[in-house]
């Protein structure tokens, strides 16, 4: 199976998700990506016996950043709750981090350092996000 950009696999994105107004944030259109190579992934990371228990945490882990942000949205942006959650949702994309450096013996280099690098993107506008969204709570 071939590994898309993000660019081409934008094009195979359902149009009921990207009209939905949170298909807006970078971290979430990241979030999916990152789930659609997690779904790849598992193909290489289930021939294995120990790449299956993997596969499930990462199904698991990388899943619920994108939940966790539809949930955030869901409960109003800018508010405590969504802060919370979006904490959540990170603590979620170090997770997967993990558990992709637990797969690097099952995952070609190359692809290792393509999917560190998404959840790296998604690490880095989260946490500027929570950072700006805190700011603004402490100051009202």
């Amino acid at each position: 199976m071939r590994d898309v950009e993000f660019d081409e696999w934008v094009g195979t994105v359902p149009v009921q998700l990207r009209n939905d107004p949170l298909w807006n944030s970078a971290y979430y259109r990241l979030a999916m990506f990152l789930f659609d190579k997690v779904w790849q992934d598992c193909e290489l990371l289930r021939k294995d016996f120990r790449g299956r228990e993997i596969a499930q945490q990462l199904v698991r882990s990388a899943g619920s950043i994108g939940s966790n942000l539809e949930e955030a949205y869901g409960r109003g942006v800018g508010s405590a709750d969504y802060v919370r959650i979006l904490r959540i949702a990170l603590g979620e994309a170090r997770e997967t981090h993990g558990w992709y450096l637990r797969a690097r013996h099952l995952i070609p280099d190359q692809l290792l350092d393509l999917r560190l690098d998404i959840i790296k993107q998604i690490t880095s506008i989260l946490s500027s996000t929570i950072a700006s969204h805190r700011s603004k709570l402490n100051k009202s």
